[in-house]
């Protein structure tokens, strides 16, 4: 009787040598993912606060932001200074649309793996989108 009862699997941790050949789900990837970009998002917010106050203080100070997107800023060249901020908007981008796929999974119930995995692709496929469509617009590409 034994031997027709079917077994449960049995689920381990995986071993720190395992770590490179497992592969995380996009699910996973997503939330993991939203966890970095929330982190970015908040070491970055002294950036965000300098960017605002410049830009909205007077013409001279706007003048000053705009140009240190061309020339830089105390030795740091204005193309670093443009993948900060290129890193500020896919740490929004991501984050605000993960928040969305939580809280459409939230509202609606679904939870199914499904459904899971088709909303972490679409996550990760219009935040990639859009972010690569603003850098463009950042790098002064159009």
């Amino acid at each position: 009787m034994t031997d027709s009862v079917k077994k449960r699997p049995v689920y381990t941790n995986i071993h720190v040598t395992q770590i490179v050949s497992y592969r995380l789900p996009p699910a996973g990837i997503v939330s993991i993912l939203h966890r970095i970009s929330g982190l970015l998002m908040f070491l970055l917010l002294p950036f965000v606060v300098w960017m605002l106050d410049n830009s909205l203080s007077t013409e001279i100070s706007f003048e000053t932001f705009t140009n240190v997107f061309v020339a830089g800023v105390a030795g740091i060249p204005g193309w670093f200074v443009k993948l900060v901020a290129l890193a500020l908007i896919w740490g929004y981008l991501f984050h605000f649309i993960a928040g969305v796929r939580h809280l459409w999974m939230d509202a609606t119930h679904s939870v199914s793996k499904a459904q899971g995995h088709s909303s972490a692709l679409i996550t990760l496929i219009l935040s990639t989108l859009l972010t690569l469509l603003l850098g463009a617009k950042l790098f002064g590409l159009y």
